[in-house]
């Protein structure tokens, strides 16, 4: 994997992708798609998923203040996406989104489940309303691709040799930039849950070098689902990056270009941001895939599944 793209952030690797969108207007109830309008937008989209593929999806996207360039995604925003297929040129009925807070109180996604049927060049029409404002519709081109290069839900789980606290003598500084893990997330390397048969819970996530700023939150928020899941589900947190313990603490160990380099574990699933969070059953199967931000009611019902697994 291009360890550029690993480095780019959620937030901001998709901003290429807004300078596509059109600007909007009113548009219709959220029952249905409106077509974008020529009348400016008060907020620019921005998707946040970095890949879509041929199949059902995970949509994740957000909204940036037209004027500021500020995030504008907030809990009392609606959103709701619908899409034009390739060729086609009305929009089918719009999905509606959940808003998840990505940094509390700071920054925020929608979550949309969707399905397309096939690749190439789509186009996704938003529907936002804030609180006393007219709702808008504001269209953005994307790509679906045929596959992607993640791990997909459905498919084995490689079994990466992952590092364990019985590898640096117990401690857990030498594996978490985290200021407050959790040891138990760090007992467990995936190949031996694989091989044991056990479910467990894979969070690729450094709160330290994050470059989305969403790892810690993302971490703290998984942490928490832990403390009361089903006992036989295993937690486990990778860092995504290359880093070696050196005057007391984790740093990095860049490239000749002063890049971060991923870890072994992050070619072996594919994944191109972070945080990133997988789910998979005691049969070695994934089950759940995660990018970028997952609400806490979303996760305690994939752990739920594949503890039942």
């Amino acid at each position: 994997m291009d360890q550029n793209r690993l480095r780019a952030a959620l937030f901001v690797a998709t901003i290429a992708l807004a300078a596509a969108a059109c600007t909007g207007g009113a548009g219709s109830s959220p029952a249905s798609t409106a077509e974008p309008s020529s009348k400016p937008a008060s907020v620019v989209p921005v998707i946040v998923s970095s890949q879509q593929v041929v199949g059902p999806n995970r949509f994740v996207f957000s909204f940036l203040d037209a004027a500021t360039n500020l995030p504008a995604a907030t809990p009392d925003r609606s959103a709701s996406v619908g899409f034009i297929a390739p060729g086609a040129t009305q929009a089918g009925p719009a999905v509606p989104a959940e808003f998840v807070w990505a940094i509390e109180g700071s920054r925020g996604e929608y979550v949309a489940h969707t399905t397309f049927p096939s690749a190439g060049d789509w186009k996704a029409v938003f529907l936002t309303e804030a609180p006393g404002k007219a709702q808008e519709a504001i269209g953005v081109g994307f790509q679906v691709q045929e596959t992607g290069t993640a791990i997909a839900v459905g498919a084995k789980a490689p079994a990466s040799r992952t590092p364990t606290l019985a590898d640096v003598g117990g401690d857990v500084s030498k594996l978490s930039t985290d200021t407050k893990p959790d040891p138990a997330f760090y007992r467990t390397s995936v190949a031996d849950a694989v091989a044991a048969g056990k479910p467990f819970v894979l969070v690729f996530a450094t709160p330290a070098f994050c470059t989305s700023a969403q790892c810690g939150p993302t971490l703290d928020r998984v942490k928490t689902v832990a403390a009361d899941a089903p006992a036989n589900v295993e937690f486990i947190n990778v860092e995504p990056y290359q880093l070696t313990y050196s005057e007391g603490r984790l740093q990095p160990v860049l490239d000749a270009n002063g890049g971060l380099q991923p870890v072994a574990a992050v070619n072996d699933w594919g994944i191109l941001s972070e945080p990133w969070i997988f789910t998979v059953d005691g049969q070695g199967i994934v089950r759940g895939s995660f990018e970028g931000v997952v609400g806490e009611q979303e996760l305690r019902d994939a752990v739920k599944a594949i503890a039942a697994s």
